[in-house]
């Protein structure tokens, strides 16, 4: 299927260019509500760092370094995320919504540096010229004051950031990744694997395998679109093809025989969104229908099975990995869609409110039988990650920022490593001062045993107000840090991001 196919596929303008759902069903340029001009993001402490920038770029040549960087930790550990919520006046509704931020954080002999630099998309680039909001947002109904082209005219390119081919990519849900350069992170434009491919979507989590070779996917409506690239970066192949609908498909995982993706039970209530809400507030939970796992062959995309599960809902899975054709993988759990489209929002107006809790969860799936069956764990916790050389390969630990005080609003403070094989722990508790952002696994180097690793992660500092980059013993984490590179200011709280050692 070729992509004017695929988008008429879906019933998109005549033009064969792909727009968001909430785009090109809701008739916004008709029926969506304007922002809300409300009193700006009001300080509190506690959530600084989701307040976001007004559009400056921002860099710090020295952080001030707490503790020693290992000697062996040598490399670029980029992050993305939301960094602008505000113009004119006028405040984004949802955390999604924001600008995307790339940073760099750069692990030398001489310490460690870091930059941060906006995603120049066309629509970050038109907006910052206007000095208002001209498109709908994820989270925020919005008159679109410029024409939707294509779902990139709306892409805010927040989500995450990898490097591929030399060059990073800045991803999001919905559209193209942007292409930027990986020293000076100044954007060089969308990408477009093949012409017939152009402004399909790429989602913000690819798999990477230990040699190198990359998983993707893309969703919108009731199409999904797989990808397969070599450990050079070059397209192998793709497929197209009919899929559970549910409105929200954020992550998906890889085993070393298949592709495997939960479709949570999530209906977009189209008179709603025809009203002019947002596609967040048209979202309904459809707590009596199963969610859906699609389960797609690598070595041939054209085969695949539909199980089902309890209705549950997610964003983030961690890995996966089979033997003698049972498939054991892990995700993070949560009840319904209320951490989406209830408590992003309220913290978003600067409240501080309690989360719902999201859990570690564990499904084996047997393709013999075609059975399922999961297995739960309390831990308060999210942003799952592997030592990149186990991804789609068994696996022993899985490492999360963690909510320690589980009665302090869900929020998470602590980084923690879950041994699967023994169901043991090991945590630090950064203290109530802190908020983490996820942590990834760097292999040490020279190492060949998963789990002989740094752990790399970000935090910010509620008493002084900085964002800090910090480095724990993934063998050791509750002996605590072993080095802190503190920033002079505070950076907005990131999504995703990977870590690039250098040889």
């Amino acid at each position: 299927m070729n992509r004017r196919h695929f988008f008429h596929s879906l019933g998109v303008a005549a033009s064969g260019l792909a727009l968001p759902a909430w785009a090109t069903q809701a008739g916004v340029s008709q029926t969506s509500q304007s922002v809300k001009a409300e009193p700006l993001f009001q300080a509190n402490p506690k959530l600084t760092c989701l307040r976001g920038y007004r559009g400056q770029d921002v860099s710090c040549d020295k952080a001030w370094i707490e503790g020693k960087i290992p000697a062996d930790l040598r490399g670029d550990f980029y992050r993305n995320g939301p960094g602008l919520f505000e113009r004119g006046g006028q405040r984004y509704h949802h955390w999604f919504d924001g600008d995307g931020m790339v940073h760099a954080w750069r692990f030398t002999d001489q310490g460690v540096s870091h930059q941060a630099r906006f995603v120049r998309t066309k629509k970050f680039v038109a907006e910052e010229q206007a000095g208002e909001f001209l498109v709908p947002a994820f989270g925020t109904a919005i008159a679109p004051k410029i024409p939707l082209r294509s779902s990139d005219t709306m892409n805010t390119a927040n989500t995450n950031v990898i490097k591929m081919d030399d060059r990073l990519l800045a991803l999001w849900e919905g559209g193209s990744a942007h292409a930027m350069d990986a020293t000076s992170l100044q954007t060089q434009g969308i990408v477009s694997w093949t012409p017939e491919l152009a402004g399909m979507p790429f989602s913000a989590h690819p798999k990477v395998e230990a040699d190198g070779t990359m998983w993707n996917f893309g969703t919108m409506m009731d199409k999904v679109v797989m990808y397969q690239f070599s450990p050079q970066g070059k397209l192998v192949k793709h497929h197209v093809m009919t899929c559970p609908r549910s409105a929200m498909v954020h992550d998906f995982v890889v085993s070393q025989k298949h592709l495997i993706f939960i479709f949570s039970p999530i209906a977009l209530n189209m008179d709603l969104l025809h009203s002019g809400r947002s596609m967040v507030n048209s979202m309904e939970w459809k707590a009596n229908e199963s969610s859906k796992v699609l389960i797609v062959e690598k070595a041939d995309f054209t085969k695949s099975r539909i199980l089902e599960i309890p209705a549950t809902m997610l964003f983030h899975f961690g890995n996966a990995w089979e033997d003698n054709n049972v498939i054991r993988l892990d995700f993070v759990k949560s009840e319904d869609l209320s951490n989406f489209n209830t408590w992003m929002p309220k913290i978003m107006r600067g409240e501080e409110v309690t989360s719902e809790p999201s859990t570690p969860a564990f499904l084996t799936i047997d393709l013999n039988r075609n059975k399922i069956s999961m297995t739960e764990r309390k831990d308060l916790l999210e942003f799952p990650r592997v030592d990149p050389r186990v991804v789609g390969q068994r696996n022993q630990f899985l490492y999360y920022p963690v909510a320690v005080n589980k009665f302090d609003n869900n929020t998470l403070n602590g980084v923690m490593r879950l041994d699967l094989e023994s169901g043991k722990t090991d945590a630090y508790d950064f203290g109530d001062r802190c908020r983490l952002e996820e942590h990834v696994v760097v292999p040490k180097a020279g190492s060949r045993k998963e789990g002989e690793a740094w752990l790399v992660g970000v935090g910010f500092d509620i008493e002084k107000q900085t964002s800090f980059a910090s480095v724990l013993d993934a063998q050791n984490l509750s002996a605590g840090p072993v080095a802190l590179a503190h920033l002079p200011y505070w950076v907005p709280h990131c999504f995703h991001g990977n870590f690039y050692s250098r040889a």
